[in-house]
């Protein structure tokens, strides 16, 4: 084997490796042997010497490398197909017969960290977020046209933390067919019409899926209040679960237009919903009370931890505003995708809305990622989704 390049921690620094995190730190090393490339791969010891295992480096990046395995071998074609392969084991497993549109590969939950493939019918959507798999995207194009015969692999490789890689924004094919405007799926026999090229991250919010489906199961008679709807996930399946009444909110009107394509398309002609265009934070205050459910799946208030605070007030915002629109025995579906908002932290925002709002509230349950979105039990940065059902009393 060729002598890599290497990073020597400082002494203690070695912990998290050794318990199976996925990244090293820059504050966390001592010195380096060799020239760190952006993307390439190398070493990292112990301040004592001793092998700690093999990554991809970036020293532009405050994450100067993201782990691959703790053990010496060769990072080849094998070992990133041993991956995939494993990846697609669990999706087959678990979701056969149920989707056509899932995750396929889950960055660091997945063990290959910084990349990300998502599944649409025949066409598969790259997203390349480090330096490491910016240089490994033509082997994975290679790997995933190999396993899956897609028509098209499409990459979405432009958002904001490419930058903190020194890395562009990149948006375009990669192999196969053109694709056309919308890329059509199903979902436990809803079916959708996915805007791969433009759409919200992309283009589907997948990791809803399972909990769009739980909200199916309750809907038959409902009055519901979808927030934040984007193309209408949540309302199609509780329209497919026999929903009396649905009224769906977006500050988007070309969102709006999905919404009522895929009301069509999944021949909901009975349901007319009703679309309100606009902030979620003002439409709610001037609703007047009545609803049997409130879907507020928000988009994330708070990327960086320092919008905690300002976030931390947005939600509780919302939640009070929900907890006031449900009648008697109403429940409410409330979410945070935002990465820096923890479960404890997250529960005592909406206590402290149900508080304002003089509501009595149980909780019924957590929801959370679907399947084909692990997270290493190692790297609780990885979860980022949780949510919660209650019931008004």
């Amino acid at each position: 084997m060729n002598i890599l390049p290497r990073i020597i921690l400082k002494k203690g620094k070695e912990k998290p490796i050794l318990r199976g995190h996925p990244w090293v730190f820059s504050g966390a090393v001592a010195g380096a042997e060799g020239d760190l490339v952006p993307g390439e791969i190398g070493e990292v010891y112990s301040g004592g010497g001793d092998f700690l295992g093999m990554g991809q480096f970036n020293p532009r990046s405050q994450i100067i490398l993201r782990m691959l395995t703790r053990r010496k071998e060769v990072l080849d074609a094998s070992f990133f197909r041993e991956r995939l392969l494993q990846a697609d084991a669990l999706r087959k497993r678990e979701l056969r017969g149920k989707t056509d549109g899932y995750r396929v590969i889950n960055g660091e939950g997945d063990f290959l960290p910084g990349l990300i493939v998502d599944r649409y019918g025949k066409t598969l959507v790259l997203q390349c977020l480090t330096a490491g798999m910016e240089r490994l995207k033509g082997l994975f194009v290679d790997l995933l046209v190999e396993r899956f015969t897609p028509k098209s692999i499409f990459e979405r490789s432009d958002v904001p933390t490419r930058r903190e890689e020194g890395l562009p924004e990149l948006r375009g094919l990669l192999y196969g067919e053109e694709l056309p405007d919308r890329v059509e799926i199903e979902e436990y026999g809803c079916r959708f019409k996915v805007d791969v090229k433009e759409g919200q991250k992309t283009g589907f919010y997948l990791d809803q899926r399972e909990n769009r489906f739980s909200l199916r199961e309750i809907s038959q008679g409902r009055k519901i209040l979808d927030c934040f709807c984007y193309s209408g996930g949540f309302s199609v399946h509780a329209g497919m679960g026999g929903a009396g009444e649905i009224t769906l909110i977006d500050s988007s009107g070309e969102a709006l237009e999905r919404v009522k394509d895929h009301f069509a398309l999944n021949h909901l002609e009975g349901i007319r919903p009703h679309l309100i265009k606009g902030d979620g934070f003002e439409v709610m205050r001037n609703l007047e009370p009545g609803y049997d459910i409130v879907v507020l799946d928000p988009p994330p208030f708070a990327k960086k931890k320092s919008h905690l605070p300002g976030a931390s007030r947005g939600y509780k915002d919302l939640n009070l505003q929900a907890l006031r629109l449900l009648k008697k025995e109403g429940l409410l579906f409330t979410f945070s995708c935002s990465h820096h908002m923890n479960w404890d932290l997250f529960q005592k925002i909406v206590f402290a809305a149900a508080v304002d709002a003089g509501r009595r509230v149980q909780l019924l349950g957590r929801k959370s990622h679907p399947v084909d979105h692990p997270v290493n039990l190692s790297h609780p940065e990885g979860e980022y989704l949780r949510g919660l059902v209650l019931r008004v009393l």
